[in-house]
């Protein structure tokens, strides 16, 4: 009858197999279900996630090395004619756009799918480990890393129950078996790793949230002038590809006043101090307006965006007259600054302007402003303080057309003097001459003039809205905790027996089992058992002859 159902179970597992497509060998050839499966595995293994965290950071140092043209474009353009060999093989692979390009996506989404892979089935075990319960005491408890014995006169029921008492005390969970009680602790090491991995997902969301829905603006402000959040008045904007620019939330600011203070002497003389720049802002169509200061670490938080302080600068302010007396141009004019004495370069730009014979031009200086003069050096000024010690500014003049009807835009900062002529002085000479706050630049020719009338200074700011920063930041801390739990916290299992003896007494045994290997876990069997001998007090050792010394050789046998 065996026999015959081994036969029949054979045959039936020859039929079984024989269903399946072999190869040439007669082994059973991977189908497409099969590869799936394997790569799937393969996918969700630990050693892989691993690599692909590794490849992901690899891959983000291309985008902190090299400039990003989602960031400064400029700057990738400048990068690409400064590199002509370099340059075009960087755009092709992509690395002016690391964040949006196809492979750091794929990188980034295969993380993701792994760590989900990973964590599934090891929640599901976590799951089913929290409902299991501690395993019976193995049946001999000396063989374990850890291990105490002793005799006592306490009855073996009275000892467990002392037991569970006691480990029950000390946050294990007991149950107890036939002649045993056993307990397991350590359950958040586990746990741990698990808050780690999820952590990690949920950054990998929010990054993703934050990279789709953000908005990033910059604006330059002049004392005395305001900013609202609207797309128009952005002098630079960059959004996610998810954004919408009409949920813009209405606030805006006006800037007050700006300082810096900077170290007048030492070896650091000229370092910046303090940047503050006093504003007063408000949020909705209706808010009332409220006093704030923004320094560099200290942005303004509004309306779920943040306003930070990025720079500083000087606007001269400037009054140009045509040729009939006419006022043509006034205000404040930015310049940049060029180093970190704030030398500045500026452009001012006065159309439909008028000579003193009524015929229309444009008229265009190109300037250069120090806060404090020092002097002339290689042909052009410089200065050798950033604050307002001693403003000096030197312009250079040119009339023409500046080409503001074309079409095309151009920047403000910026001459384009190619259809302009430059002023020249009666002998012959370029026409350039430097001025003081208070004095005037007389045009050669009747021409007009330039009033230099005071100083201003402005303010440039980046208004940041990126909606997943809370949540990279609560999963940077849970990644960190669950780190922390799966770094230092110990899983290990203990066994307490006590069993009857044929001689009256009860043997009492402990034995300890650690998931990894932890030197303090004979020190912890050894607080506990030396907590449960209150309830089970070993029995006195019988006296010793020394007359007789076999008997000392035999009881020092039963000692050892």
């Amino acid at each position: 009858m065996t026999a015959g159902v081994a036969e029949e179970s054979g045959a039936g597992s020859a039929d079984q197999l024989s269903t399946a497509p072999a190869d040439d060998n007669g082994a059973p050839a991977f189908g497409v279900i099969s590869w799936l499966r394997w790569f799937w595995r393969q996918l969700t293994s630990m050693r892989i996630a691993l690599i692909l965290l590794f490849l992901l950071a690899l891959a983000s140092v291309p985008g902190s090395l090299l400039p990003q043209r989602g960031t400064d474009p400029a700057k990738v353009d400048q990068y690409k004619s400064n590199n002509e060999t370099f340059g075009p093989v960087a755009e092709a692979l992509g690395l002016f756009n690391v964040y949006s390009s196809i492979w750091f996506s794929a990188i980034y989404l295969l993380l993701f799918i792994s760590l989900i892979g990973c964590i599934l089935p090891r929640s599901w075990q976590f799951i089913g480990q929290l409902r299991a319960r501690p395993p019976a005491a193995p049946r001999r408890l000396q063989r374990l890393p850890a291990y105490a014995t002793w005799r006592t006169d306490a009855e073996p029921e009275q000892v467990r129950e002392a037991a569970r008492v006691l480990l029950k005390q000390q946050h294990y969970r007991v149950h107890t078996h036939d002649e045993a009680v056993a307990c397991e602790k350590g359950y958040l090491r586990e746990a741990g790793n698990l808050v780690f991995h999820v952590a990690l997902i949920v950054m990998l969301v929010a990054f993703a949230t934050g990279q789709l829905w953000r908005s990033e603006g910059g604006k330059l402000v002049v004392e005395g002038d305001g900013f609202s959040n609207t797309r128009t008045q952005y002098d630079d904007f960059k959004s996610g590809t998810l954004f919408d620019p009409d949920s813009l939330p209405p606030f805006g600011f006006t800037l007050n006043e700006f300082e810096g203070t900077y170290e007048r002497t030492g070896p650091q003389k000229g370092t910046p101090r303090t940047f503050e720049a006093r504003v007063s802002y408000w949020e909705g169509a209706d808010g009332a307006p409220r006093r704030t200061t923004i320094t560099v670490n200290n942005p303004l938080e509004v309306s779920g965006s943040k306003v930070y302080l990025l720079g500083h600068g000087y606007a001269p302010i400037v009054t140009v007259r045509d040729g009939k007396g006419d006022i043509a141009f006034q205000g404040p004019v930015p310049f940049l600054p060029k180093d970190s004495n704030v030398t500045s370069a500026g452009v001012i730009k006065v159309p439909s302007y008028r000579d003193r014979n009524g015929k229309e031009s444009d008229l265009g200086f190109q300037g250069l402003f120090v806060p404090t003069f020092a002097g002339t050096g290689s042909g052009s000024m410089f200065s050798q303080f950033p604050a307002l010690d001693y403003p000096v500014m030197a312009l250079t003049a040119y009339r023409g057309d500046l080409g503001l009807d074309s079409g095309l835009p151009q920047s403000v900062y910026q001459l384009n003097s190619k259809n302009m002529k430059q002023f020249t002085n009666p002998d012959g000479g370029k026409f350039r001459q430097m001025i003081r706050p208070g004095e005037t630049l007389t045009l050669p020719d009747g021409a007009g003039s330039l009033t230099f009338d005071g100083i201003k200074e402005w303010a440039t700011f980046q208004v940041s809205s990126k909606p997943g920063n809370g949540t990279v930041l609560v999963g940077a801390v849970a990644a960190l905790l669950g780190l922390s739990a799966s770094l230092f916290i110990q899983r290990r299992r203990i066994w307490v027996r006590a069993t009857p003896d044929t001689d009256g007494s009860t043997v009492v045994e402990l034995g300890g089992l650690g998931r990894n290997e932890w030197p303090r876990l004979p020190e912890e069997l050894a607080g506990l058992a030396t907590a449960l001998r209150p309830q089970a007090p070993p029995r006195p050792m019988p006296p010793q002859d020394t007359n007789h010394p076999a008997d000392a050789d035999t009881a020092e046998g039963a000692r050892a």
